[in-house]
C-alpha cells in the first residue's frame, strides 16, 4: 500500500490535519489557573511554599466536612459564578511561611478547664480528645506552624492600608481552603483597596476551635511582631517592617474562628491597632468578651453576619448590649464607621459564608466601606525577582 501514492499522500494529510488540531487545544482551563504546592508542614524556621495566585479561582476542593461547631455536616460549595478579571488582580505576593509564633504546636493548658491541651497518650503519640469525643493527634493535626501572607499587586505601604487578619473555621487548611475555596487572597485583590491577608493555620482540617498559643496573653501580638519581618521580605523592603508592625488591623472570624477572635480581643496585646471585627456566622460562645470589647473600645467597628446556626448567640450578645446601653444597627451602612455595632441575618450555607454572606465576596465588600483605607495604584508589573515561584 506505500506503493501507492494517493494512500501515501491520504497518511501525510490525515497527520497534518490532526497536529493541527492538537495544536488548537487550549493550555490549562479554570483549574489551570492556579498552581499550589501542597507541601506537607515545615516546621518553624523551615521551608515556606510560594505560588502564584489567580482571581479566577473557585478551583474544587476536597469535599470535606468543613463545618461549623454545631454537629450538622454539609457537601461542598455549591458553583461560584466566577466574577471577571480585574485590574486589581495579579501578580500578587503569596506567600506560606513557618512561624515561631504560631498558634500550633501547643502543649499549655485550656484556659477554661485548666486542664493540659494535649490530654491522650497512645504509643508513643500525644493527641487531644475534645469535648465532642473527637481523638486529634499532636504530630498531624496540632503541628503545622504555617500562615498564609498575602500582599496585592499595587500596595503601598506608605498609604493608609489595612491588614486583614483572617480566622479560619472547622475542617479547614490554608492552601484548599482559605484560598481555593474561601478565594481570601482574591478577595483581598479585588477589593481595590490598600489591604493585606494574614492567615494563621490552626488545628489542621479539624473540628476544633482552639486558640493555642493565642490563648496566652500577647499570643496575638508575638505572632504579627513575626509576621511583620516576614511581610517586608515579601515585600522586598526591609524597611516597611516597621509600617507592617503598626498596621492597623481588622479581625475576621469565620464559624469556629470565633475563639482565638474573641481571645486576641481580651488578651492578645494588639488592642490600638485593632480597627474592626467581623464576625461571619461565628458567634457560638465566648459573648462576654466580644461585648466588653463593644463596650470598651470605640475605635473600632464591630459587624456580625448570621445564619441559621448563630442566630441564638448574636440574639445573647444582642440583649447584653441592651442591658450595657450599648446602640446598634440591623442594616450595612455604606461605612464601617468607628464604634458602629451592626448585625445582619444572612441565611445562606454554613459551608459558603466566607464566599456568599450579605453579599458575594463579603470580604471584599467589607473593605470597600472603609474610608479609612487608601485604594491601590494601577502600578506596572512587579520585577521577576519578586514575583513568586511555584513550589521550592
Amino acid at each position: 500500500m506505500l506503493r501507492n501514492p494517493d494512500y501515501v499522500l491520504s497518511l501525510i494529510v490525515a497527520f497534518a490535519l490532526g497536529f493541527v488540531a492538537v495544536l488548537a487545544l487550549p493550555v490549562g482551563g479554570g483549574d489551570m489557573r492556579v498552581r499550589m504546592a501542597m507541601q506537607e508542614p515545615a516546621g518553624a524556621g523551615g521551608s515556606s511554599t510560594h505560588y502564584r495566585s489567580s482571581t479566577g479561582t473557585a478551583a474544587a476542593s476536597a469535599q470535606v466536612a468543613n463545618a461549623r461547631p454545631a454537629s450538622e455536616a454539609e457537601v461542598g460549595p455549591s458553583p461560584l459564578s466566577q466574577p471577571p478579571r480585574s485590574k486589581w488582580s495579579y501578580p500578587s505576593m503569596t506567600k506560606l511561611v513557618a512561624l515561631a509564633a504560631a498558634p500550633f504546636p501547643y502543649r499549655g493548658i485550656v484556659p477554661r478547664t485548666r486542664a493540659r491541651f494535649l490530654n491522650v497518650k497512645a504509643q508513643g503519640r500525644e493527641g487531644r480528645k475534645t469535648r465532642s469525643g473527637w481523638v486529634y493527634w499532636a504530630d498531624k493535626t496540632y503541628n503545622d506552624p504555617r500562615a498564609l501572607l498575602h500582599i496585592p499587586r499595587g500596595f503601598d505601604p506608605s498609604r493608609p492600608s489595612v491588614m486583614v487578619l483572617f480566622f479560619h473555621g472547622h475542617g479547614a487548611t490554608l492552601a484548599r481552603d482559605v484560598v481555593a475555596r474561601q478565594r481570601l487572597p482574591a478577595q483581598i485583590s479585588e477589593s481595590g483597596r490598600n489591604a493585606i491577608l494574614v492567615a494563621p493555620q490552626f488545628a489542621v482540617d479539624a473540628r476544633d476551635s482552639s486558640a493555642g498559643n493565642f490563648w496566652k496573653e500577647g499570643g496575638t501580638r508575638r505572632f504579627l511582631d513575626e509576621v511583620a519581618q516576614q511581610l517586608a521580605k515579601l515585600q522586598g523592603d526591609p524597611r516597611s517592617a516597621e509600617v507592617f508592625a503598626n498596621m492597623p488591623v481588622v479581625v475576621v472570624g469565620y464559624s469556629g474562628g470565633y475563639v482565638p477572635a474573641a481571645w486576641t480581643l481580651a488578651n492578645g496585646g494588639i488592642e490600638k491597632r485593632i480597627k474592626g471585627v467581623v464576625l461571619l456566622d461565628g458567634l457560638y460562645g465566648e459573648i462576654g468578651k466580644f461585648a466588653n470589647w463593644i463596650e470598651r473600645d470605640k475605635a473600632g467597628f464591630f459587624l456580625s453576619a448570621s445564619a441559621q446556626s448563630t442566630r441564638k448567640g448574636n440574639a445573647s450578645l444582642k440583649n447584653m448590649l441592651t442591658r450595657r446601653g450599648v446602640a446598634f444597627n440591623t442594616k450595612i451602612g455604606t461605612s464601617l464607621t468607628p464604634g458602629s455595632v451592626t448585625f445582619v441575618e444572612a441565611v445562606r450555607r454554613h459551608r459558603d459564608y466566607v464566599t456568599r454572606a450579605w453579599s458575594d465576596n463579603p470580604i471584599s465588600d467589607m473593605l470597600r466601606r472603609l474610608p479609612w483605607v487608601a485604594p491601590r495604584g494601577d502600578p506596572a508589573p512587579r520585577s521577576a525577582s519578586l514575583a513568586p515561584s511555584l513550589a521550592r
